[in-house]
């Protein structure tokens, strides 16, 4: 990948964070973070991968972020200097839940060591 297309996930990634932090009204129990951006070699499209904690409220938060896409975009222009900006997309990274997945099995598997 080119320096390019990295500075320019970096730095939406870094405003897009800023962005859901700072200016969608998401539940105070939900956390959101962008773990990375992954734009298009012709800088036109950019899916940023979520991990969304609890992981239950994955649904909610791809609801609000799909209904508040207009505004997020608008405020990212402005913060980007670019052209034109890439039309995001929000995914739920699959890895993320797996591990919390992992991390549920192996907590139970201690609970069940210390019990005996």
């Amino acid at each position: 990948m080119s320096k390019r297309i990295d500075k320019v996930n970096q730095l939406i990634r870094e405003h897009l964070a800023q962005i859901i932090r700072e200016e969608l009204s998401l539940k105070n129990t939900v956390l959101v973070t962008i773990l990375k951006v992954d734009t298009s070699k012709d800088l036109r499209y950019a899916t940023s991968f979520l991990s969304v904690y609890p992981i239950n409220e994955k649904d909610y938060v791809l609801k609000t972020l799909k209904k508040e896409i207009g505004r997020i975009h608008k405020v990212l222009y402005k913060k980007l200097f670019m052209k034109s900006l890439p039309k995001i997309r929000f995914v739920i990274d699959e890895n993320q839940e797996k591990v919390a997945e992992m991390e549920e099995i192996f907590e139970k598997i201690r609970n069940e060591k210390t019990d005996k």
